[in-house]
């Protein structure tokens, strides 16, 4: 059972990012592109903001760790979704490798759930780098316009983080979350310590 009582403030930015995805479904509903892309916007904010405070504040926790990553899917399916919307024509002319980095990300997905029962929150620096490609794009494309460099950018780092990803799920018996890189994890001793969470 879920205690609110036990969330820090970090915790309650990425429980924001969760609970704003009806209002960002009312506004695709609704057709307004403008009131969509800022409640996008202060959702992606809130994301930078979670991890800096936790860190700063030492409030990491592996409940923190997990509100953030789905607070980052979440946020992530709402753009990508507002994408679809007002950038229809971008979205179909380019749909062989959103659908390929899109699958990519399912798959992994699912590899997590089969070996952890819940998804992966390894919140490595590629992993932050791609997601904060993937804000700037997505943001500027419904502001200004799609911009097609910055697209293919996405795509190489979703699809090179999603491989990362999936190598770290198999290096990691047990659910882990903050690691650095592939390269970091090598050395990592939690590796040798197999189901419970850290």
């Amino acid at each position: 059972m879920i205690s609110f009582k036990e969330f820090n403030i970090a915790d309650w930015f990425s429980v924001y990012r969760i609970l704003a995805i009806p209002l960002l479904a009312a506004a695709l509903l609704w057709g307004t592109q403008g009131l969509f892309t800022w409640l996008l916007l202060i959702s992606y904010t809130t994301d930078a903001i979670d991890g800096q405070l936790a860190r700063r504040l030492n409030l990491c926790s592996a409940r923190g760790a997990q509100l953030d990553s789905i607070g980052d899917q979440l946020t992530l399916g709402a753009g990508l979704i507002g994408l679809g919307v007002y950038e229809t024509r971008f979205v179909l002319d380019h749909l062989w490798p959103i659908g390929l980095a899109l699958s990519l990300y399912l798959l992994q997905m699912v590899i997590a759930f089969i070996k952890y029962g819940k998804t992966t929150a390894f919140h490595t620096y590629l992993a932050k780098t791609s997601a904060l490609a993937q804000g700037i794009f997505v943001l500027w494309a419904l502001f200004f316009g799609p911009v097609t460099g910055l697209f293919w950018t996405v795509i190489v780092l979703g699809v090179i983080e999603t491989a990362e990803e999936i190598a770290l799920i198999y290096m990691y018996p047990g659910w882990v979350k903050d690691v650095k890189s592939i390269f970091w994890a090598l050395t990592d001793p939690r590796r040798s310590q197999a189901g419970n969470p850290v």
